[in-house]
């Protein structure tokens, strides 16, 4: 799964309401708030946590809620009573502190419950156990951090994910936002401090190929449009899209546009078009030769032989090679995802100037 945040810290108007509905059209079918509210506000928030509850339903995306044992009891709500919880449109509760496990283990006998990912110990999981938690509704969420400097170790991270895996939970994690960063810090809100200023969907895929967690939210209320065709290109369908600018000099920049294939036998420096040199075309002239920087878009020129033809994208800095024109260049943004396509996979090359 993968899913969006909608805090309730603000009203909850039409264009909040527009990008959620954006969010599931790009296949996220999660939402994740959040009720440590004011006590002074509570009557604000729990109109705001009924209206999303009711988007919720609508759009039948579920709803995790971030809460503390006061937090709920502040907007009228209790752990006493589940169903109550579950008629607002939210599916899950993430346990915060001060909530005892005898408490986890009664409400996941009806909902969907999240545990603190981070701060989850051997003494837990024997206490649930004991008294008869159904694990079939639990899960492991780890925090978001939004001072910079305080997010997770990756090698610790992957540690405890392996560990949660063993005991079969589904682990959950953060990556930043970019359309609109949650204040008052406005850093970012990743799980692991390295990700604090890449591509959301870079992030993304680090956490899932290399630290064993299986779903993705997104901590900050949303993503650009560009970056949410991203995340359904590469989750729906399995291809990774690269957005690039056209070098200004080239004829050949909308020879490179459309899908490719990464080979099998990916290269070291370059990932390479798998079929593009076998396809019928006319005579590719040499162009004034330049650098190939990481993320230069590159087709070889008649000087090649019988390799003209070939696309490929630079992965590391290269030198210039008169028998290689430079169509075009991944933008900055996007070349954290370039190590992300691997043998095999799908990609998909735009020209920023069809980009909407």
């Amino acid at each position: 799964m993968i899913g969006t945040s909608v805090f309730l810290g603000e009203n909850l108007n039409e264009a909040i309401k527009e990008n959620l509905v954006s969010m599931k059209e790009h296949g996220f079918t999660g939402i994740f708030s959040s009720l440590h509210i004011p006590e002074d506000e509570s009557e604000y928030y729990l109109k705001r946590l009924k209206t999303l509850g009711e988007w919720a339903i609508e759009l039948e995306m579920e709803i995790m809620m971030d809460v503390s044992g006061s937090s709920l009891t502040n907007v009228g709500l209790s752990f006493d009573r589940p169903k109550e919880i579950l008629e607002t449109g939210v599916t899950g509760l993430r346990i915060d502190y001060g909530i005892s496990n005898e408490v986890i283990i009664k409400l996941s006998k009806d909902m969907k419950v999240s545990l603190n990912a981070s701060t989850l110990t051997e003494k837990d999981i024997e206490e649930l156990i004991e008294g008869g938690a159904n694990f079939n509704h639990l899960e492991a969420w780890h925090n978001y951090y939004p001072r910079p400097e305080t997010g997770l170790d990756k090698k610790s991270f992957i540690k405890k994910n392996q560990w949660l895996n063993q005991l079969g939970f589904r682990v959950v994690a953060f990556v930043p936002g970019e359309d609109k960063l949650r204040g008052p810090l406005f850093k970012g809100l990743p799980s692991l401090e390295k990700h604090r200023a890449i591509h959301p969907l870079a992030a993304a895929i680090e956490l899932i190929e290399d630290c064993f967690v299986d779903d993705i939210y997104i901590g900050d209320p949303g993503l650009t449009q560009n970056t949410q065709i991203q995340f359904e290109s590469y989750f729906k369908n399995k291809t990774m899209l690269l957005f690039a600018e056209q070098e200004a000099k080239s004829l050949y920049a909308l020879s490179v546009v459309g899908i490719h294939q990464n080979r099998w036998d990916n290269a070291r420096d370059v990932i390479r078009s798998a079929n593009a040199r076998f396809k019928k075309m006319d005579t590719i002239i040499p162009e004034s030769p330049i650098r190939r920087d990481k993320g230069s878009v590159t087709i070889d020129n008649i000087n090649y032989g019988r390799y003209m033809g070939e696309i490929q994208i630079s992965l590391t800095d290269l030198p210039i090679d008169e028998k290689v024109n430079v169509v075009a260049k991944i933008i900055e943004k996007d070349q954290s995802l370039l190590q992300w396509c691997k043998g095999g996979m799908p990609f998909e090359i735009r020209l920023n100037n069809i980009r909407e």
